[in-house]
């Protein structure tokens, strides 16, 4: 099989290419490293340094005859994207607009997409939220995420493109930027490394549903490889608050200081967790790894980066 992984430069996007590789399909990537690392591109994938924006992409179509799309390179900054909703609609949904106008031009069959649960569902009236929740985005970015959604299932009923979007929650593990605003887990693991103190926006109570990378990455090979049309929920259904995050960490890292606590960040949900009971019936999908060993992996990640 043909892949285009885009964003296969990133964090979850280069874990993707690295699986599809090893099960032996050709994978081109399209990335425009604005966040991707070279470092993450696997080598045995063809790499176009590109915008998903640029009219050249049509041309890495016509070259390479995809038969699926996995699309994950997005601006993902959520408070960005309040602060440049203008930006963030021109990359996210005009982006994707423009690769769907390759596949419909080079037949591609498939296309798996990134959405978001958190992002999508807005603040949540059941725990965990099952996929016919309603959503009610409270950013630009889950606004985005919604609207490609829709554009997706035109261009299903339009032209015939098989799709299917995984709503991911809190996605964390080896190669999350630790620099970003958001990688909860990518930040606080840095840190602590380096035995500075991370600090906890409000009271840390707020919870997150955490999914391990690999158990994201298998989501998305069952999806690419599956007959499932629509939107599902890759998440663990399972709540953790970021203060029991830092007490993780801080065993896993041998992290000495105490939590400390500031202003909580405007808008921000109370509770994030969604229900995957979808996948499970539709494809076989559960999460494997759990938080504890997620978080062990993925502390050894930056410890290692740092030796």
């Amino acid at each position: 099989m043909v892949i285009v992984v885009t964003g296969g430069a990133g964090f979850i996007g280069s874990h993707i290419v690295d699986a599809a590789v090893s099960r032996g399909d050709k994978v081109v990537v399209i990335d425009n490293f604005a966040t991707g690392k070279m470092e993450n591109v696997n080598p045995s994938a063809v790499l176009c340094r590109m915008d998903i924006r640029d009219k050249e992409v049509d041309g890495v179509f016509a070259e390479h005859h995809p038969d699926a799309v996995i699309h994950e390179a997005a601006q993902v900054n959520l408070r960005y994207s309040v602060d440049d909703p203008v930006y963030d609609a021109d990359v996210n949904i005009l982006g994707t607009i423009n690769l769907l106008q390759s596949c419909i031009r080079h037949g591609v069959k498939k296309f798996v997409f990134a959405s978001s649960g958190g992002a999508v569902y807005g603040e949540q009236e059941v725990f965990p939220a099952p996929d016919g929740h309603p959503t009610r985005p409270m950013s630009p970015y889950g606004i985005a995420k919604l609207t490609i959604e829709h554009y997706l299932y035109y261009y299903s009923i339009t032209y015939g493109l098989d799709y299917t979007a995984l709503r991911y929650s809190n996605v964390y593990g080896p190669r999350q930027d630790p620099y970003g605003e958001a990688g909860v887990v990518a930040i606080f693991a840095e840190k602590m490394l380096k035995g500075e103190t991370p600090v906890i926006n409000g009271d840390g109570g707020q919870t997150r549903d955490y999914v391990y990378v690999g158990d994201v990455v298998r989501a998305n090979m069952l999806a690419l490889d599956g007959s499932y049309t629509g939107t599902l929920n890759a998440g663990t259904g399972v709540e953790a608050s970021v203060n029991e995050l830092f007490d993780t960490l801080k065993s896993e890292t041998g992290f000495k200081g105490e939590r400390v606590h500031g202003p909580a960040k405007l808008g921000e949900q109370r509770r994030s967790v969604i229900d995957h009971s979808l996948f499970r019936e539709k494809l076989g999908w559960d999460p494997t790894v759990s938080l504890e060993e997620g978080l062990k992996h993925t502390v050894e990640f930056f410890r290692g980066k740092r030796a």
